[in-house]
């Protein structure tokens, strides 16, 4: 979105989503100006261009040309990778308006009896480091945890090294005095070596523990106790959290892309050292029909034989030429360099975290007005209109085996979606499963309304259907005396593969195919999507609704068991819509693919 142009914030704003992230705002040289983070993003940015602002803010805002975004699974994942970047860009306005230290540590020295504690610097001293943390806060927390459960000493040297006798913690059972030699260093290295498991996330026998202790308070009616144990878990578990935009170690980059609607992107993130340092996104005109395979192998080509490459890269998608891929480049580099696509572990998050981020900057993209407007004109082309259609509405119909149905209505107006004028009908009083009927009952309510004058009517009302739901919907329309606007059918192609898919207009016999490449087809898919999205979560929360229940009786899996389980893991709902994917796999039972599932009941597609 790098143009030359004034930067244009309002069309800006409407591309942005409301997950956390870090934004980047960047003057017409392309110098980063300020790195923030945000917990929402599209509340958090927009405040930029609303409102009145000091006179250093306002002299910033004056000077962006460009916003770049990096979505996160979570705002702790933010805190993080906005610390990298403000290290590694040094914005002149981040110095003005906050605090830039460094992020906090758990250091546990090298001695022979080990001391845990808090730690700010650089990490170039013998022993080990956990973190980073997302506050101080947090640190010593975990420390006062770690100080109950494991009896390792976290006093100062000079304290240490000049006791005669045990200290008030020996006294309460939270250290075993290895100042006064009461402990043996083989003993001692037991405890701590248990938290140093612990600090590495493999301590749910602590976790299972302090459940057993919150069941039986509560069972002895201690409920004040019980509150206490739910919170200690819930706080564990927020300072246990992983930081997945910062490992251990690494160089490598991530490649991602995504297409939708002719649109392709593609999302490269730099990972160096174990830092994540942000990313790039780049639009490459996509040919007509290649495959994702295709654009990686003609990307990597292009991109990485002009520059060295790491030693490894992270792909959403193998290219077809590989193997020609990897020898042209580690000769280049003089030194292997290799391909892989289902990493383990953290960077398998940060491969998703890629993934998402391509995904997101396309649906940006397709919001801009510019590319709006170049579609809708090719629409009317395609359709033979006399004048661009400036309103048009889609219907879809969502239900599960009939039961809990609901339709929606999207409206665009100028090819971009207008979401203010969004409905959603709960659909009543028909056979369970008969769509025809559903589609009818919203029609009849939708444009009833618009005959008395309760809305504005469409140039063009396309039906997420073949033949049959076009005249279905066509018999409404001359009930109701509506004959002012075009009636459009779209039925899914073979397998519902994008780019097949055949449209239908009122009183032509022959179905209207355009090419894959077609602008035109790409903002009917467009229109359609998002009328299958929305359909899709109002009927999910009419489910929800009659269930009276958590999203978690949403989801196919996750029993009663399973349920409770989750729920004690992480002290109640509002700590599990805080955790991330891999922390909900944590729990005994519950497999990653699970967990994906869990995670997008409460933030959406991940």
């Amino acid at each position: 979105m790098s143009d030359t142009h004034a930067f244009d914030a309002k069309d800006f704003l409407k591309t942005l989503t409301s997950r956390p992230g870090v934004y980047r705002m960047l003057n017409a040289d392309g110098k980063v100006l300020y790195v923030g983070k945000a917990k929402n993003l599209s509340n958090r940015v927009s405040t930029y261009f609303t409102g009145s602002h000091n006179r250093r803010i306002a002299s910033m805002v004056s000077q962006i040309a460009d916003i770049q975004i990096t979505v996160t699974h979570t705002e702790a994942e933010a805190l993080i990778l906005e610390n990298n970047l403000i290290k590694e860009h040094r914005p002149r306005y981040n110095v003005l308006l906050r605090d830039d230290k460094s992020y906090p540590y758990i250091y546990l020295s090298n001695d022979a009896y080990p001391r845990l504690s808090f730690y700010r610097g650089s990490r170039d001293m013998k022993g080990r480091f956990f973190g980073p943390y997302p506050s101080s806060t947090a640190v010593k927390q975990t420390l006062k945890l770690l100080q109950k459960l494991f009896p390792v000493r976290q006093c100062e040297d000079s304290y240490y090294n000049n006791r005669s006798r045990p200290c008030l913690q020996y006294q309460i059972g939270r250290c075993t005095a290895p100042c006064v030699g009461f402990v043996s260093e083989e003993r001692y290295a037991e405890d701590v070596r248990e938290s140093e498991l612990f600090l590495e996330g493999k301590a749910s026998q602590i976790v299972d523990q302090w459940i057993v202790k919150m069941e039986n308070a509560s069972e002895n009616l201690e409920f004040e106790e019980a509150a206490k144990i739910r919170d200690q878990i819930s706080a564990l578990r927020t300072v246990q959290e992983r930081q997945y935009v910062s490992g251990e170690r690494g160089d490598l980059d991530i490649v991602a892309i995504a297409e939708k609607a002719g649109v392709t992107c593609v999302q490269i993130f730099f990972i160096r050292q174990g830092h994540n340092l942000g990313n790039k996104t780049l639009y490459p005109s996509n040919g007509d029909g290649q495959s994702l395979e295709e654009l990686m192998s003609a990307f990597i080509a292009r991109y990485y034989l002009n520059r060295t490459a790491p030693s490894e890269l992270l792909l959403s998608c193998m290219p077809d030429d590989s193997d020609v891929l990897i020898d042209a480049l580690s000769t280049q580099a003089g030194r292997k360099v290799s391909f892989t696509t289902t990493p383990r572990g953290a960077r398998s998050r940060w491969l998703d975290m890629a993934k998402t981020n391509a995904r997101m900057a396309v649906d940006a993209r397709l919001a801009t007005s510019a590319s709006s407007q170049k579609r809708v004109e090719a629409l009317q082309q395609a359709l033979a209109l006399d004048d661009a259609p400036v309103r048009m509405e889609c219907f879809d119909i969502s239900h599960t085996s009939g039961q809990q149905t609901v339709a929606s209505c999207v409206v665009f107006e100028n090819g971009e979606p207008y979401k203010r004028d969004y409905r959603r009908f709960n659909i009543k009083g028909i056979q369970p499963g008969d769509d025809y009927a559903a589609m009818k009952q919203a029609l009849t309510r939708r444009y009833q309304r618009l005959v008395n004058g309760e809305g504005q009517m469409p140039d063009i009302l396309l039906i997420d259907g073949g033949k049959g739901q076009l005249s279905s919907a066509s018999e409404v329309m001359q009930e109701l005396g509506v004959t002012n606007v075009l009636l459009l059918g779209v039925a899914k192609g073979v397998d519902r593969k994008p780019g097949l898919e055949t449209l239908f207009l009122l009183g032509d016999d022959l179905p209207l195919i355009l090419p894959s490449h077609s602008p035109a087809l790409h903002l009917v898919q467009h229109i359609r999507d998002e009328a299958h999205r929305f359909a899709i979560t109002g009927h999910r929360a009419r489910r929800a609704a009659a269930k009276k229940a958590s999203p978690l009786e949403e989801i196919a899996g996750v029993g009663p068991k399973r349920r409770q389980r989750i729920l004690k893991h992480f002290g109640g709902l509002q700590g599990l819509s805080k955790a991330g994917i891999e922390d909900i796999a944590k729990v005994e039972g519950i497999s990653t693919t699970l967990a994906k599932e869990i995670y997008e009941a409460f933030h959406g597609e991940a």
